[in-house]
Order: C-alpha cells, then structure tokens, then sequence
C-alpha cells in the first residue's frame, strides 16, 4: 500500500497531513475542555483514515476546504469568548 506521501503530489499531500496535525490539536483542546478528549481524538482519526485512499485531488480539496472552515469555525469561536466581540455576521 503506498503512503500518502508517494501517491499525492508532495505539496498536496504535506497540506493534508498539517491539516491532519491541526485537527488533532483542536479535538485535543477541546476534547480536554469537554472531558471527552478520546472521543474527539479517534473522531478525527477515523474521517481521517477513512479518506486516506482518495487520491482524487478535487474531492481532496473540498475535504481540506471542509476540515479548514471546521478549524477557523473554532477558531472564531474560541477568539469571541475570550474578547467578547463577535466576528461573524
């Protein structure tokens, strides 16, 4: 079975696993508010490792696109609790 690294082009494929690296240590951080850091974790895991195969680079940026609005989503989230201020209209 070939690694993400040889069947993708090396740019799409270093994306994919920061992406993959940035999720984990969102579902960490807030696995750990939540008290259910597992869960989240192998949640994360599992779309992950499920999609590993993909090798069709529109449907890997439309998950990517996804997984990026999911994070910023957070992001947004956590950044309007901690000043107050809301970001999204």
């Amino acid at each position: 079975m070939p690694s993400l690294q040889k069947a993708l082009p090396p740019e799409l494929a270093d994306n994919v696993l920061r992406l993959y690296r940035e999720c984990l240590r969102r579902a960490k951080y807030i696995g750990h508010q939540k008290h259910n850091k597992e869960l989240l974790v192998a949640m994360v895991r599992q779309q992950f490792k499920k999609n590993m195969h993909e090798t069709d680079p529109e449907k890997i940026q439309k998950m990517k696109d996804d997984a990026a609005r999911g994070l910023i989503n957070h992001i947004l989230y956590e950044s309007e609790k901690i000043t107050g201020r809301k970001f999204s209209g």
